[in-house]
């Protein structure tokens, strides 16, 4: 399965009896961000709750992945199973559902992709929607978790490899964030970078809520297709570093995993 498809594609493919379409629009806006269409979805669309069923509701920090057995309930609860073809969206063109896709890879599911262009580029095209969260009846499925933790790295890792630097960290927040000349959305969180990390802002990769083409990526990715090492890609909270993730998949071939506690956790322990 292609890690991204197209409207007409999920179209083609509404009545496969394993697809299983998600929503992962987060209904609190995101800064400079503003969706039309919080109460709308694509029809038969199952709400996937970042905030709350797929996030760790133990830690201090936004967004963390939750625990194994957390996860793996979850998706079972939402009808998931080990054959299911998964696809998911959000309302923002693609911004959270990069997230979800990374998720599933570290958890081992590997038929998963994301709707490029997301719930605008599927409304765009005329495809049928529901204007209002309507109850599924679900039957509980039998998705099995395999945890992958080369994927997901945390600070004690990202600390030892600003000395190492055996990976190549990638961020991607803004330029003004990651040089330390904007705020932070975080209230009392200063600006700035780990240290030895590239820049590579999560807009760059986009153009109209879709991603670029594999042409545009390829210039953008240039510069690490000599570089051997693997990457581990960081943000904020660790959301917009998939985006970046994904995109870098479309064109390179290289390990790759995500700094879950990102910016906000490297700021609080590192002055």
């Amino acid at each position: 399965m292609e890690s991204i498809v197209s409207s007409a594609w999920l179209a083609a493919y509404l009545n496969d009896a394993d697809l299983i379409i998600l929503d992962a629009s987060v209904a609190s806006t995101v800064t400079g961000h503003v969706s039309e269409h919080n109460n709308t979805r694509i029809m038969g669309a199952r709400a996937f709750d970042l905030k709350n069923d797929f996030s760790d509701s133990t830690s201090s920090l936004p967004n963390t992945m939750p625990s194994f057995g957390q996860f793996q309930e979850s998706c079972r609860k939402l009808g998931i199973n080990n054959s299911s073809k998964i696809v998911v969206y959000d309302n923002l063109g693609v911004y959270w559902s990069p997230r979800v896709w990374w998720m599933f890879k570290a958890m081992g599911h590997e038929k998963i992709a994301v709707l490029d262009g997301g719930l605008q580029d599927w409304m765009k095209n005329n495809y049928p929607i529901s204007e209002k969260y309507e109850k599924l009846e679900i039957k509980k499925g039998d998705f099995t978790a395999s945890f992958q933790d080369d994927m997901v790295e945390g600070f004690n890792k990202v600390y030892t490899n600003t000395l190492t630097q055996e990976a190549l960290l990638i961020d991607a927040r803004s330029k003004g964030r990651f040089e330390g000349t904007e705020p932070e959305p975080r209230k009392d969180l200063r600006s700035g970078h780990i240290p030895n990390s590239v820049n590579i802002p999560y807009e760059t990769v986009l153009n109209n809520g879709k991603f670029k083409s594999k042409e545009k990526l390829e210039k953008i990715f240039k510069d690490l297709k000599s570089d051997k090492r693997p990457l581990i890609f960081s943000c904020g909270s660790g959301i917009t570093a998939c985006i970046v993730l994904l995109a870098s998949t479309l064109v390179l071939d290289k390990k790759n995993s995500v700094y879950d506690g990102s910016w906000t956790e490297w700021a609080q322990k590192v002055n």
